[in-house]
């Protein structure tokens, strides 16, 4: 019988309207609005506690270094500008760095060329019982060295500009 009892349709529970003598007062707040409002006003008082506490059991003699580099501006904490982080030694160091990082996967990509160029003699190289044309390998190994200097000057130039415009930020200090 319980489960008859279950499949009849049963009217929805609508909380009361706020009366009309009372609308200069605005909204009427339903229960689920007083729940939300008083936990987060609890979750504030918490944390007033919190700090409170934190408050009366600090260390007086506490220090570090980041209460020198900050100023407070209308009671908010303000780093001092990063524009001057590094010193020019440093710049200069940090510059040779990106230098010899770019110039050892230079190294490396040009030993993959001639890695790839040492194979390239097998590449369209079908094997022939009956004649071997030297001529024609010779001619497209041409090419192919030709297409690889291309492909590393092209390497060389991006790498080139990617200095340039590291050096202009090193420059502007952005």
């Amino acid at each position: 019988m319980s489960s008859l009892r279950n499949a009849i349709n049963r009217r929805a529970h609508k909380e009361r309207a706020q009366p009309s003598s009372r609308k200069k007062f605005g909204l009427l707040e339903k229960h689920k609005d007083y729940v939300v409002r008083a936990k987060v006003f609890h979750k504030k008082e918490e944390t007033l506690r919190k700090l409170n506490e934190k408050a009366i059991f600090r260390n007086p003699d506490e220090f570090y270094f980041q209460m020198i580099r900050t100023r407070t501006v209308d009671g908010v904490h303000k780093p001092e500008s990063q524009a001057n982080k590094y010193a020019q030694e440093e710049l200069m160091l940090m510059k040779t760095q990106d230098i010899g990082c770019i110039l050892q996967k230079l190294q490396s990509e040009r030993k993959k060329i001639e890695k790839l160029t040492a194979v390239l003699h097998s590449v369209d190289n079908h094997p022939s019982n009956r004649h071997i044309y030297y001529a024609r390998i010779g001619k497209k190994l041409e090419n192919y060295s030709h297409k690889l200097q291309k492909a590393e000057l092209l390497l060389l130039l991006v790498i080139s500009l990617i200095l340039l415009k590291g050096r202009q930020l090193l420059l502007t200090g952005n």
